[in-house]
């Protein structure tokens, strides 16, 4: 089984790291050319392209200038323990067991708007950059284009035909992979909640229940779908009259 998700858009860099285990991104040579085209934008320029307040375009612009090579333990940080978003809350990296870290590491993708797509493990340095940002640069009119193929071979080449690949991905950063490439059988997981006694998807319990659904696949250490429809963390549970494909299982609370 493999499993893939989205980066988040905020960054912590204070809590102290509980494994001295690390890895290198995938792309980074590529990161260095999308970050040195980024460097090229004012922090005016920034805040338009990516619709942010000007405090939020100042920071980045900062980023975007300190980024440097080679990343190491004192310039970068371990992309799970870094990423810090309501999915990252689902998943709370920090209380992991020690003997799981190499099962995430295994199993787990995430999908960047400037790494392209990173491994748990994997040292990033703080940055903002999202997949569907407007961003032309080179001979790319976006950067789906820079790394859809990128992305989509590598999974390929990291997942055997029998694997399933569990998507708790966006559609923003989803649609980054060619689908017409990938042979593993997909999964996408829904998450729905009771609001004014209708069923709903709320976007921020949704993203946390993303989080939650790797973890527990992880601890579990799941691999098939039977697995996958026991999930029963706060509160949610499989709901067979839901569910219309079994590719997307629906789980209600």
């Amino acid at each position: 089984m493999k499993i893939v998700i989205s980066p988040a858009k905020s960054i912590n860099l204070e809590k102290k790291i509980p494994t001295e285990k690390s890895s290198l991104p995938f792309f980074l040579d590529d990161a260095v050319v999308i970050n040195s085209n980024l460097k090229k934008k004012s922090p005016l320029d920034l805040s338009s392209i990516m619709n942010i307040s000007s405090k939020l375009s100042d920071l980045n612009w900062r980023r975007n200038q300190e980024f440097k090579i080679p990343f190491n333990k004192n310039n970068a940080r371990p992309a799970i323990y870094a990423f810090d978003g309501d999915v990252y809350s689902g998943i709370d990296s920090y209380s992991l067991n020690q003997n799981k870290i190499d099962i995430i590491q295994e199993r787990l993708f995430i999908i960047s708007g400037l790494y392209g797509l990173l491994k748990p493990l994997d040292l990033i340095q703080p940055y903002r950059l999202e997949m569907g940002t407007k961003f032309e640069f080179n001979s790319y009119k976006n950067l789906y284009e820079f790394w859809t193929e990128k992305i989509t071979e590598k999974i390929v080449s990291e997942c055997k035909p029998d694997e399933l690949l569990i998507n708790l991905a966006s559609n923003e950063y989803f649609s980054a992979i060619n689908l017409g490439k990938i042979k593993s059988e997909i999964i996408t997981p829904k998450f729905l909640d009771f609001k004014n006694g209708k069923l709903k998807m709320i976007s921020f319990y949704a993203k946390k229940a993303r989080g939650l659904m790797v973890r527990f696949l992880i601890d579990n250490n799941i691999t098939k779908l039977e697995g996958i429809l026991k999930f029963n963390l706060e509160g949610y549970s499989y709901s067979e009259s839901e569910t219309n494909n079994l590719n997307q299982p629906v789980f209600v609370r």
